[in-house]
């Protein structure tokens, strides 16, 4: 059975978090829905603008797994949205939530998703989730949460997810494709 993903994309999210996840989800054979939180068309924090395969309101079935982008802005609109934290809540009850950057303190916080976790985010970004101690791993999976730190751990994040979802030699595949 081919994976299924949903990353949510809310205006202000940073564009590498989440370019990168699904490209290379894409490539490994997940079947990837790029969901936009208010809008098909979504702005990110640099300025690129991204057309979405759906509205996040449209995207009733189940998914394997759900990434949430990082951006400060991003992240602070997906937490606003009661409908991406029940889509990570419930996710999480079978299948496999993943965070980068803002969006592990600042979305995931807010879901209860983090108790008895070690998870990783954006340094200082813990303030936003009271009691939240981030690991100074880049990438770290524990349990049914897959965490990193920022755009520049994106690659190590994708690879991570491709971990789970199919295997080890899946993600070393694509990881001797695109050279890292």
């Amino acid at each position: 059975m081919v994976p299924s993903v949903l990353v949510i994309l809310a205006n202000g999210f940073e564009e590498i978090e989440a370019i990168t996840p699904i490209d290379m989800l894409r490539r490994s054979g997940a079947n990837v829905m790029v969901a936009g939180l208010d809008n098909l068309e979504i702005l990110g924090s640099h300025g690129i603008r991204v057309t979405c395969d759906a509205l996040l309101s449209d995207c009733n079935q189940g998914y394997d797994c759900v990434v949430c982008p990082g951006g400060s802005v991003g992240s602070k609109n997906l937490a606003a949205s009661y409908a991406v934290l029940e889509k990570c809540i419930k996710t999480a009850q079978t299948g496999i939530v993943a965070s980068i950057c803002a969006a592990t303190a600042v979305v995931l916080g807010r879901t209860g998703l983090l108790e008895s976790h070690t998870v990783t985010g954006y340094p200082g970004s813990e303030k936003e989730c009271p009691g939240l101690v981030l690991s100074k791993e880049r990438v770290v999976t524990d349990g049914n949460l897959i965490t990193a730190q920022g755009a520049g751990c994106a690659l190590e994040f994708a690879l991570a997810i491709i971990t789970r979802l199919f295997d080890q030699k899946t993600a070393d595949k694509l990881s001797k494709q695109v050279i890292q």
